[in-house]
């Protein structure tokens, strides 16, 4: 990222204030967080629309491609709000607060003030832009409302150079992942849909591909001791190496692209294999792979990574938690959050595609579902260990069947406890998840498929649906008892 950082000043206020809040506020950001993401526009103070014209050409040439429109002063609303409305790309505003009691005459810039102009004609213009819960500071406070940002603008752009690719349909009975793109479009982002027929097509021509072997020892080092089923890793290699092209080959002017790919029921006779490590894999380097041709949850897994910087996952909301496992190695104890009752928790799972680095002592495997059907031959390909303990959000962007955006968040912890299970799983403590799921998992139709951030990234998500134009009644979260969903019967114990 690379924030262009203009002052703006209302005509009739000292432009040496913008000027001296400008240059303090840069030294403190610089001070706080270096320089790398941030760019001072140097051109000129904008009080006018020439200004504005003149700033917007300077932070272009710069290689912006996010904006912090910063009132020194009380600003001029006119041209503040039309270098955002111009800007091709992410902008925040936010504005200097008074500095001193000995200098409220001429020192005093009234930028409180013209915070409320300014999102008054944000609106008039229709100009998205994204505006802090506590908008006015010192240059201290609003270097970290700028840094705050930074993963806001991340998520923004990515969407805006995302093309996701899927290869389907998705599998019979799974009408949950079954969403219209429309809204994709609407969201800015491009969309490829192949059959896998395509996709075993492209695999089998890389059959013999000279670069097996070498992914195959990258395999191998990231196994280390999990390396359990070694014959199957040419196979994986060569659906690696088939999906990497695919992507170099497809991705055309966008540049980012997220998969949401077919993986069952007949990938593994098809394919020999099952593609969970592959996804796995992929995922960890950024380019995130949904299960099971769910392309809102690839959408959502995409989000999520240009945020964290880090790799996610894809779960099911799977199953409750014994209650003997919970008198055993639950119950009295305390964790990152709180501690948890048997309605605060749940196991998330999935077959095996979460990162090596997001697990515990992994182990390739088999996929233990399929193989009660199947030879078990055909069923390798699973990364299966128990999710690293630590702070995690749930939380999924969704289209609804008439094509409206809505999304959730929750945020959480994944508790320290063996799951003695299998696949790719964790037990997630979340407060008052038993409300959350009834009044909002199921009351608003949300799918199986969550994803999952490995930290509390709650504030940033919210901002980023707020920005990509969600209705805030339809961003939902879990709400402590007493305060109660609309659908929930405030009489029941």
């Amino acid at each position: 990222m690379k924030i262009g950082i203009v002052a703006v000043s209302r005509d009739c206020f000292p432009e040496s204030l913008a000027v001296n809040r400008r240059k303090a506020l840069i030294a403190k950001y610089v001070e706080k967080y270096g320089n790398a993401d941030i760019y001072e526009c140097p051109i000129c103070i904008v009080e006018s629309e020439i200004h504005m014209q003149q700033a917007l050409e300077d932070i272009k040439k710069a290689g912006c491609n996010a904006l912090c429109v910063y009132l020194g002063n009380f600003g001029p609303e006119i041209s503040e709000t039309m270098l955002a409305h111009y800007f091709d790309g992410p902008a925040m505003f936010c504005a200097a607060a008074e500095e001193t009691q000995e200098d409220l005459i001429d020192g005093r810039g009234d930028a409180y003030c013209g915070m409320l102009n300014a999102s008054y004609a944000l609106k008039l213009r229709k100009t998205k832009a994204y505006i802090p819960e506590n908008p006015v500071g010192d240059a201290s406070e609003c270097a970290d409302l700028i840094h705050d940002f930074v993963p806001i603008a991340r998520a923004i752009v990515g969407l805006h150079n995302l093309k996701i690719i899927s290869f389907g349909p998705r599998p019979n009975n799974f009408l949950a992942c079954n969403a219209p793109i429309r809204a994709l479009y609407d969201l800015g982002v491009e969309i490829e849909e192949n059959s896998e027929l395509d996709l075993l097509e492209a695999f089998q021509k890389h059959q013999g591909d000279p670069r097996i072997d070498e992914v195959v020892k990258d395999m191998a080092q990231e196994l280390g001791h999990g390396n359990k089923i070694p014959q199957v890793l040419p196979k994986l290699a060569q659906y690696e190496l088939t999906l990497l092209d695919w992507i170099e080959a497809h991705k055309g002017s966008r540049q980012f692209v997220a998969m949401a790919n077919k993986c069952w029921p007949a990938f593994q006779t098809q394919f020999g294999f099952v593609p969970c490590y592959v996804n796995s894999r992929l995922t960890g380097r950024g380019i995130p792979v949904s299960c099971e041709v769910d392309i809102y949850g690839a959408l959502s897994e995409f989000i999520g990574t240009c945020i964290t910087q880090d790799a996610v996952t894809l779960l099911d909301i799977n199953n409750s938690v014994p209650k003997d496992m919970f008198e055993e190695s639950i119950k009295g104890k305390k964790f990152l959050c709180d501690e948890y009752t048997p309605k605060d928790i749940f196991m998330g799972f999935h077959c095996g595609n979460t990162a090596s680095s997001k697990l515990c002592n992994c182990n390739m495997c088999f996929q233990r579902i399929m193989a009660r059907a199947l030879p078990v031959e055909v069923t390798n390909g699973t990364l299966e260990g128990d999710l690293a303990p630590g702070k995690a959000t749930i939380y999924r962007l969704q289209s609804t069947a008439d094509t409206q955006l809505r999304a959730y968040i929750a945020q959480g912890e994944i508790l320290p406890v063996a799951t003695r299970s299998f696949g790719s799983i964790g037990i997630f403590g979340i407060k008052d998840m038993n409300r959350f799921y009834r009044h909002v998992l199921i009351e608003k139709n949300y799918p199986h498929h969550a994803a999952v951030m490995f930290d509390h990234c709650g504030k940033y998500l919210w901002e980023v649906f707020k920005y990509l134009g969600v209705p805030v009644q339809d961003i939902d979260y879990n709400k402590c008892r007493g305060n109660y969903y609309p659908t929930e019967n405030p009489f029941a114990e």
